[in-house]
């Protein structure tokens, strides 16, 4: 190497330069020196050590903030060095997580505990309430009762699917105002209250395939998702959507809807770009505002198709911007299709019947 050649011409010349001639090895202690020297700089340059890593995970030196501890059949959670932002214990058999769980490493971002065995009895009420810096807390598939206690205000997504929830009390999510996304889905709820209306960030709510048989109450403002389906929700009260003035998808598939359930405007609303009915009861093509772009209606028992549901008014200026309408699977004919429809729906690029 260059540097090297460099030692040996300096450590030869200095040698020339030496009043102790019988000194002939002189010059390789110098070079062994500088050897030693060069070393301790570049310890001190590297990355943090591995040798805190648990035997059981792996820690890239290239992401030194993550470790990947996941599908290694691990019954408990190992140790978790402090430098740590993102810890993956999905795809394991861990069933319990105590309080002092991740105490020496508080500022964890990022936790993913789901496919797991861990029961809320088993789950330590304050195990995730120092973590001031938890954005996402991964949960799903477990066999958790209940919502987890103390969570940090700092969290932004919460995912509980597939576990054994069946009801969420009022202050179940009390102060996580920054919250964004809130996963539920796959549970067995059946009660919800109030507990949606500290959620002010939220953006995205999932309790499809529950017990539901309302729509839930005080959901915020800010939201913009609301998945429903799978469901035996039955009547949506008068001007529902009309509080949420940023919803902009809403799938209430599989469930219990009939038009005697639902007040005429319903679903007449500015914001909404897509809406999802299909395998409800439904007789008749609801209303909607002529904003909306993908409309979901097979599986129903509609019998007419009825142009007044998209256009109240037909001509140049006033039409739909549908792009896809589902009514496959009713009991439309082809020729009961109104001939303004094509007017009136003109950037549809599919039409199913």
């Amino acid at each position: 190497m260059k540097w090297i050649s460099i030692l040996i011409t300096v450590s030869l010349w200095e040698m020339s330069q030496c009043q102790y001639e019988e000194d002939t090895h002189w010059w390789l202690s110098y070079i062994q020196n500088q050897f030693y020297n060069y070393d301790s700089v570049y310890e001190e340059d590297r990355p943090p050590s591995s040798q805190d890593c648990p035997l059981e995970c792996d820690c890239p030196p290239s992401f030194p903030t993550a470790m990947y501890c996941d599908n290694r059949n691990l019954k408990h959670l190992p140790y978790v060095p402090s430098r740590m932002k993102y810890v993956y214990f999905q795809d394991n058999h861990i069933t319990s997580v105590q309080d002092d769980a991740f105490e020496n490493a508080t500022g964890l971002m990022w936790v993913v505990l789901n496919n797991n065995q861990i029961s809320s009895d088993k789950l330590g009420g304050k195990v995730f309430s120092k973590l001031n810096n938890l954005e996402r807390l991964y949960l799903d598939s477990n066999n958790l009762t209940r919502v987890p206690s103390s969570l940090p205000r700092s969290l932004r997504e919460l995912h509980l699917s597939s576990n054994q929830l069946n009801r969420l009390p009022s202050n179940a999510l009390e102060g996580l105002e920054n919250m964004t996304a809130l996963h539920l889905h796959d549970n067995q709820i059946q009660e919800i209250g109030g507990a949606f209306k500290w959620l002010k960030s939220l953006v995205l709510l999932d309790l499809s395939n529950n017990n539901i048989r309302k729509v839930p109450d005080g959901l915020p403002a800010s939201l913009q998702q609301l998945y429903l389906e799978f469901n035996h929700v039955s009547t949506i009260p008068d001007e529902y959507f009309r509080a949420l003035p940023n919803l902009q998808y809403v799938r209430l598939s599989h469930n219990q809807l009939s038009n005697d359930g639902i007040p005429f405007n319903t679903f007449n609303t500015t914001s909404l770009l897509e809406l999802d009915l299909s395998y409800n009861s439904l007789r008749r093509i609801p209303p909607v505002n002529t904003n909306l772009e993908h409309f979901y209606l097979q599986g129903n028992q509609i019998t007419e198709f009825s142009i007044g549901s998209f256009c109240k008014i037909v001509d140049i200026t006033n039409f739909s911007r549908i792009q896809v309408l589902r009514l496959d699977g009713n009991i439309i004919q082809q020729n009961a299709i109104p001939p303004d429809s094509p007017l009136c729906l003109r950037h549809a690029g599919l039409i199913d019947i």
